[in-house]
């Protein structure tokens, strides 16, 4: 789906990572980078896009996430199907874990 990755670019509030992706159409992308996450013996990327013309609301980008020897980052397609699983699985699983984090957070100032 993307061509070329570039514009690590911190935003207004510092607090979110924003890419521009080069679409195979053509188009850019803008996207806010969720994480950077292993996945068998591969690291991934899941960016959720800004532009609700490129992608319907929620959906996110998975992506085989590399590094250069100099320290700069890339990604590549996930080509393979069963690929693309492993890395969606492990995605899902930092969701339910941060989901699990935030309702275990709350009970416990619940308790005080």
């Amino acid at each position: 789906m993307a061509d070329n990755f570039n514009n690590y670019v911190p935003s207004d509030d510092e607090t979110d990572m924003t890419v521009t992706l080069q679409l195979d159409d053509g188009k850019e992308c803008k996207c806010v980078v969720l994480t950077i996450f292993e996945a068998g013996e591969r690291d991934y990327i899941a960016l959720l896009p800004l532009d609700e013309n490129i992608a319907e609301e929620g959906e996110v980008f998975l992506y085989r996430y590399l590094e250069d020897e100099d320290g700069n980052p890339d990604i590549e397609n996930i080509e393979d199907d069963d690929e693309y699983e492993i890395a969606a699985d492990a995605f899902d699983e930092l969701l339910d874990e941060a989901e699990y984090d935030e309702i275990v957070g709350e009970d416990e100032l619940d308790e005080m």
